[in-house]
């Protein structure tokens, strides 16, 4: 159940860099519940290939969430002493295994549902809270989102009361105090690689 919920939440994962203002000066639920109810459509959506349907959903991730900031958020202090180039390649890979880790977990989804249950905004900062519907339990949700010039983009997501930001921050800022950030980079670009190996096995 948690890898869909991710691929619902659009993903806490699913994340990639971007943002397109296509959405207009509204608040982040109506924004966020745009987005969510569109990628709804596309996983309903019994007669889109897998490809097709893949392509379509990471497009609309991509103009909701902010890779960026969420980068921001995981490395912490780390951020202000690493070289522009280190943070191009941390977002880029951040990016990339997110997608990777998740992307393929399209065809767990099982006509879950999403509720809407409330926002609050304090000043450039959001939080939307929502549930995911089974038919068992429901399970909570909140997004947390940045205001972009009226663009309400999602930098974290806690899902059961765990941060996506803070569980990549725990694990990356270990490997950071005892290798480097150098030593960081390589590891995610060596697990990327593998998650992509395995793939295509599983492909095969």
């Amino acid at each position: 159940m948690k890898s869909i919920v991710y691929l619902i939440v659009c993903c806490g994962v699913m994340l990639l860099v971007g943002g397109q203002p296509a959405f207009g000066a509204t608040g982040p639920q109506t924004q966020l519940e745009k987005s969510v109810n569109q990628i709804l459509q596309l996983l309903r959506d019994e007669t889109l290939q897998d490809d097709v349907r893949k392509k379509q959903i990471t497009d609309l991730v991509r103009q909701r969430f902010t890779l960026r900031v969420m980068s921001q958020y995981v490395l912490g202090p780390q951020w202000r002493t690493t070289s522009e180039e280190e943070r191009e390649r941390f977002v880029t890979l951040f990016s990339d295994l997110l997608e990777a880790s998740y992307v393929d977990k399209i065809n767990a989804y099982n006509d879950e549902e999403v509720s809407f249950v409330g926002e609050q905004i304090r000043e450039n900062r959001a939080s939307v809270e929502t549930l995911i519907l089974t038919g068992s339990k429901e399970i909570p949700i909140e997004y947390r989102l940045v205001d972009a010039n009226g663009e309400w983009l999602v930098y974290d997501v806690i899902v059961e009361g765990v941060s996506l930001v803070r569980n990549y921050r725990s694990s990356y800022r270990e490997i950071v105090r005892k290798d480097g950030m150098a030593k960081l980079l390589d590891r995610m670009e060596e697990k990327l690689v593998e998650i992509r190996q395995r793939e295509k096995k599983g492909a095969s």
